[in-house]
């Protein structure tokens, strides 16, 4: 059975992407895959600096989700779009996890794991443009980005204020898109 990390790139409590990357990481159970779904405002750091880390190591925090990243076979991400690039809470949880421990292989949290793709956002363009600079990044450190993605516009009417995606076609949309990502990741286990 493989295992996917779901989170999205966003801090915010009730977050649009928080709420698809749920609905998304059910598909993925559905289809077989254990799935962890975590709130990166669980795991805040400071900004990276060489100049903290050299002082005080690495923040627990960061610790705590660089070994989320290693214990997964892949990731499920949904991005709030932040002019026209990813977050940079992310950003920032990315740079933690990619800093190298003794004994350990270089990126080895992404290098050859899958990674799948989402975006919501209130505007027309679903958080879409965010995305392709979140592809290039997580390519870069080794991650095998399945090139599928979903971007969902007008988000704010298909979520309630519970934070559950409420419209069946979305749902099916992230389900399938869930699905996509267990099987990639098990073809690529195999």
């Amino acid at each position: 059975m493989v295992k996917l990390l779901a989170f999205s790139g966003s801090l915010r409590k009730n977050s649009y992407n928080q709420a698809i990357v749920v609905c998304a990481a059910q598909g993925a159970e559905a289809a077989g895959a254990e799935v962890t779904v975590v709130h990166l405002a669980d795991y805040i750091a400071p900004l990276f600096s060489e100049d903290l880390e050299a002082h005080s190591g690495m923040p627990e925090s960061a610790r705590q989700f660089k070994t989320l990243l290693t214990e997964h076979d892949g990731i499920i991400i949904a991005n709030p779009e932040y002019n026209s690039a990813f977050s940079a809470a992310l950003k920032n949880a990315i740079d933690w996890a990619s800093r190298m421990d003794e004994g350990e292989s270089p990126l080895a949290p992404f290098k050859g794991k899958t990674a799948t793709l989402m975006a919501a956002s209130p505007g027309a363009l679903g958080g879409l443009r965010g995305l392709a600079s979140l592809r290039t990044l997580l390519s870069n450190l080794g991650m095998l980005v399945h090139p599928t993605q979903q971007a969902i516009a007008n988000v704010h009417t298909l979520v309630d204020e519970q934070g559950v995606v409420t419209d069946e076609k979305t749902i099916l949309k992230l389900h399938k898109l869930g699905a996509i990502a267990s099987e990639f990741t098990a073809q690529l286990a195999k």
